[in-house]
């Protein structure tokens, strides 16, 4: 009877197998189909794969099951699939390990590229469901690969072990001159991972053997753990419409024994390797007698858990928490910056990046605020989460899409993640720049708000029900600059009453009308962010006032900045507003700061001061 895996590496260095989706491109499959569909529609071309590495000289196998999750597969219609091709796939490699051979599930990350904006409950939903499908196969261990954020590999590990006490070795995807990873130097990220349970802690994908040996250079002195590597073939070169790989099976087989005198007890290939590849490190391995693990000299390493490391609280069902649950912890701060008006959006990516290094909790964006055309909120919102990974908050207006487009849009949103919104009734078009152009107006805003809270509970506007729920958290909008202050907490309170989870407000420039909105919203039992905008000029301040309509300007306000333009204008602006956030933080958590004209720099430096203001210290992922 063969030993346990965990006994098996503590006896000798394992040979794990190779690539599998480069390998099925050499083979002829194609670039963009399911692979792992391929465990179902042709389980005898991934089980001659598995027999491949075996024949060379492996003995654990990792099932084809890497991309075998519920968001990876819903892009071929698979979605429904899960739990077969997960199971398909451990069985396929059961087969071809034979009786002395190991198999591993495969899991990979999910939130690369695109999928970055993907929420923690969502995330720990698809990783439950694909653990649970190969953890019923009886698999020897879990493998958790290409992992490029010690967050979600920390939640993937969480979620097996709330499952199993199996074996797990977790895989993180960095660079070749990686020293750091999500601002955790690599011994506090392997720390985490230890703490959380991890028996193996690796590397694979995204360098080379070298890569991965000046990777495994800056842990030496401080490994506990056994480590796995599982390099690519060098780096992928595109000749004659083929990708091909460079480093020899000679070289890997070279690279070896350094691995194994470093500690691993796992070693294997990724991108571009080959059953080549493999038996070079099994022939290289043949002979190699065991090695202590080195002897740890740099246990000073602080503990920090990932959550203390992050500087945030998780939502209650351990999921990433929403607007609504940061602001009734701490003081919360939402910053909108404007879509440009041209196809130029270099600026408006670095205002991004800015503002989330200055620590913004979202960024939010209008829906052709004044009907001005501006570009999308959608792909900007997109294209913020997936570059910055600071979240997106955008407006919807009534006036653009009639029942069946506003329907279409929130659903892309859906697809996209993008859950949280701000439901506006929208300036009427004829008042923009295209005055030719028809207002809409299928819905009012306490029917968009009604609607919208209809596709969280799974039904579309027609009353059909849908295939899963929407998770949308919705925002209202408020006009506190009126004349009957209590008739507009009326109008607010309907808002509330068709399903608003959070209300932000027009900009208030007045601090006593900070209070008086504080007194006359106590009764609520949602949080409200009050609306601050730095003024950037006299001219500015004199426009807002005389023609935008829910801004009013105090007269001190108005004396303060006339006459004042270009860096006076901006410097005033920013000292007024600093004023008011004095006032405003005093009654309100949620805070809604509105960027003039670009200017992101004047609303970097009012979020310094509320961070600093409120004692917050910002986590190294701000920076």
């Amino acid at each position: 009877m063969k030993p346990d895996l965990r006994s098996a590496w503590g006896n000798k260095v394992l040979v794990g197998d190779g690539a599998m989706g480069t390998f099925l491109y050499q083979k002829g499959f194609p670039v963009g189909i399911s692979y792992e569909e391929l465990n179902l529609t042709s389980p005898e071309v991934i089980e001659e794969v598995h027999r491949s590495y075996i024949e060379a000289g492996a003995v654990l196998l990792e099932s084809n099951t890497f991309s075998a999750n519920y968001d990876k597969l819903s892009k071929y219609g698979l979605e429904s699939k899960v739990e077969e091709i997960n199971r398909a796939g451990v069985r396929i490699a059961r087969r071809a390990a034979g009786t002395n051979g190991y198999v591993v599930g495969a899991v990979g990350s999910i939130r690369s590229g695109k999928r970055a904006n993907l929420s923690s409950s969502e995330l720990k939903k698809y990783f439950t469901q694909q653990i649970a499908a190969l953890l019923d196969e009886d698999v020897d261990g879990i493998m958790l690969e290409t992992f490029y954020d010690v967050e979600e590999l920390h939640l993937a590990l969480r979620t097996v072990r709330k499952h199993s006490a199996l074996p797990v070795i977790c895989q993180l995807a960095v660079d070749d001159s990686a020293r750091t990873l999500d601002g955790l130097t690599l011994p506090e990220a392997f720390r985490i991972l230890e703490d959380d349970g991890a028996d193996i802690i690796g590397f694979n994908c995204r360098t080379g053997p070298n890569g991965m040996k000046r990777a495994l250079k800056h842990l030496q002195g401080s490994l506990v753990l056994p480590v796995s590597v599982y390099p690519n073939a060098g780096i992928a070169d595109y000749v004659d419409g083929e990708y091909r790989y460079g480093a020899s099976p000679e070289y890997f087989g070279q690279m070896a024994r350094t691995f194994a005198e470093m500690g691993s007890r796992i070693i294997g290939g990724c991108c571009g390797t080959t059953p080549q590849h493999i038996a070079e490190i099994s022939a290289a391995l043949r002979e190699y007698v065991l090695q202590p693990l080195p002897e740890p000299t740099l246990r000073s390493v602080e503990r920090v858990t990932l959550q203390e490391h992050l500087g945030e609280d998780q939502g209650k069902d351990g999921g990433e928490p929403t607007l609504v649950d940061l602001v009734k912890e701490r003081h919360t701060v939402i910053v909108e910056l404007d879509p440009p008006r041209d196809l130029d959006i270099a600026k408006f990516m670095r205002g991004a990046e800015a503002l989330r290094r200055a620590g913004a909790d979202a960024l939010t964006l209008a829906d052709n605020s004044l009907a001005v055309t501006r570009m999308s909120n959608m792909a900007l919102g997109s294209l913020v989460q997936a570059r910055t990974g600071l979240r997106p908050l955008v407006h919807i207006a009534c006036r653009d899409r009639n029942l069946i487009g506003t329907q279409s849009h929130l659903m892309g949103f859906d697809a996209l993640g993008i859950d949280h919104v701000l439901a506006v009734t929208g300036d009427p078009a004829r008042f923009g720049d295209l005055p030719g152009s028809s207002s809409v107006y299928d819905l009012t805003s306490f029917e968009i708000i009604r609607m919208i809270k209809q596709l969280n509970d799974g039904i579309a506007f027609s009353g059909k029900p849908l295939k899963q729920k929407a998770n949308f958290v919705i925002g209202a909008a408020f006009n506190p600059n009126v004349k009957h202050l209590d008739k507009a907490v009326q109008r607010l309170e309907k808002k509330i009453a068709s399903g608003a989870d959070y209300i932000m407000t027009q900009p208030v420039y007045d601090k006593e009308l900070i209070a008086n909105i504080a007194k006359a919203t106590a009764h609520l039992d949602i949080p409200v962010f009050i609306g601050i905008m730095p003024l950037a000029s006299g001219r500015n301040a004199e426009y807002l006032h005389n023609e935008v309509p829910g801004i009013q300007l105090s007269e001190e306000v108005r004396q303060r900045m006339s006459g004042l333009e270009g860096e006076a204008g901006r410097a005033e602006g920013v000292a007024i507003a600093k004023e008011l956030l004095d006032a405003a933080t005093e009654y309100f958590n949620g805070i809604y700061l509105m960027t003039p004209f670009m200017f992101y720099e004047m609303s970097a430096e009012l979020l310094e001061y509320v961070w600093e203001k409120s004692g917050r210290k910002l986590s190294p992922l701000f920076r």
